[in-house]
């Protein structure tokens, strides 16, 4: 091969998260963990919101409490249907182009994000609004973990590549997306601000811990027997064919 040429990666055994990034994605997960941690304490076993959700759901719901009808849309979005169905065509497009990790990531990060919340935090921590459990909020876990997907999918794609600005687009409209549904729940009285909060943290804390446990579980292959790995360094010093 020559100098200076990059060997096309294998998608099937290329990692989710670039190089370098581990490290990074793992004070996230902590950082997720201690705000979903902080909240559940501050708010466990309430049925009421404090100053801060008072003050924010009321600029919220007096700013779009007028538009019911994109409002439900909105909420629509998040319910259970077109979660599995935007989970599912996720898994269809890594699997159409071998990207393994990153159906097995979409596969099993966004149900684990959900079942979290709704089968062990919701009951765990008892916090309530109109009777109902509330925190964290379902639909800004599975919106934030679709989105939190998305970006891992994006972050370190197979080649080749989406141009960059691109992908910042695809990005910010999955984000967008998650946090407009996010609001619509808000909106509605469906949720406190800090319900979503914590669904957000959830959420996107859920997937990038899978995506890291699937980057240990199975290390990027290396360089085929006989092939130096390609360091920049051997290169200049002359050393691979």
């Amino acid at each position: 091969m020559p100098w200076g040429v990059q060997r096309p990666r294998n998608p099937a055994a290329q990692p989710l998260l670039p190089p370098g990034t581990h490290r990074p994605a793992a004070l996230l997960v902590a950082g997720c963990v201690v705000v979903t941690t902080c909240l559940a304490l501050a708010f466990g076993h309430q049925a009421r919101s404090d100053r801060l959700d008072a003050a924010v759901d009321a600029r919220i719901q007096s700013a779009l409490g007028s538009y019911q009808g994109p409002l439900r849309l909105l909420t629509g979005l998040g319910g259970l249907v077109p979660v599995a169905a935007l989970t599912a065509a996720l898994v269809l497009a890594c699997l159409v182009t071998r990207r393994w990790r990153g159906a097995a990531l979409a596969g099993l990060a966004v149900p684990a994000a959900a079942a979290l919340t709704e089968l062990v935090l919701k009951p765990l921590v008892g916090r309530s609004i109109g009777g109902y459990p509330s925190f964290p909020s379902g639909h800004a876990t599975a919106m934030f973990a679709l989105a939190a997907t998305c970006a891992v999918l994006l972050a370190n794609p197979p080649r080749p590549r989406l141009p960059r600005a691109v992908r910042l687009l695809l990005l910010a409209g999955a984000v967008l997306v998650a946090v407009a549904v996010s609001i619509a729940m808000v909106a509605r009285g469906f949720h406190y601000f800090t319900d979503i909060v914590a669904g957000a943290a959830v959420g996107t804390g859920t997937v990038v811990l899978i995506a890291l446990l699937i980057d240990l579980a199975r290390p990027a292959d290396r360089a085929p027997h006989g092939m130096a790995a390609e360091d920049p360094a051997a290169l200049s010093a002359g050393r691979l064919p």
